[in-house]
């Protein structure tokens, strides 16, 4: 059974080494944390029995939802893990003022655009070159909610 629930600062260490495994330029304890103790942040982690499985954040900025971080391990992928938490994201934001939101994905990680799309984002642009190692372009997308 999944429990999603808003980020603690211990959840870090197991944040911190989900990040490392499937980032090649992964956020650091230090930066985690300094979101989490930030008003307008908002950071979830999916929880299977005591095991962190996913974690999501965003900032709000006035209106907008600038997602930041979604993760999910490996063998938790495909059985709706990220959805369930990407809405609930959502919601939070929404008590937060939000009523849209942004963010950017890999132009090759046709798996989470497929994810975003299902929530009803929108590719409006691309960033050349925002990634690197490897260097890579971003989809921006937005949601209007």
């Amino acid at each position: 059974m999944f429990d999603i629930r808003l980020m603690e600062e211990s959840d870090l260490e197991q944040v911190v080494e989900i990040e490392k495994s499937i980032f090649s330029d992964p956020w650091s304890r230090q930066s985690f944390l300094d979101s989490l103790n930030q008003n307008m942040c908002v950071y979830l982690v999916v929880e299977n029995q005591e095991e962190i499985v996913a974690y999501c954040g965003l900032y709000v900025v006035q209106d907008e939802g600038q997602i930041t971080n979604v993760a999910v391990k490996e063998n938790y992928r495909n059985a709706h893990v990220a959805t369930d938490m990407l809405n609930e994201l959502i919601k939070h934001a929404i008590d937060k003022g939000a009523c849209n939101f942004t963010l950017e994905v890999r132009a090759s990680n046709n798996a989470a655009i497929h994810i975003y799309e299902k929530l009803g984002f929108e590719k409006v642009g691309t960033r050349k070159k925002f990634y690197e190692k490897p260097v890579e372009d971003a989809i921006i997308m937005l949601l209007y909610k």
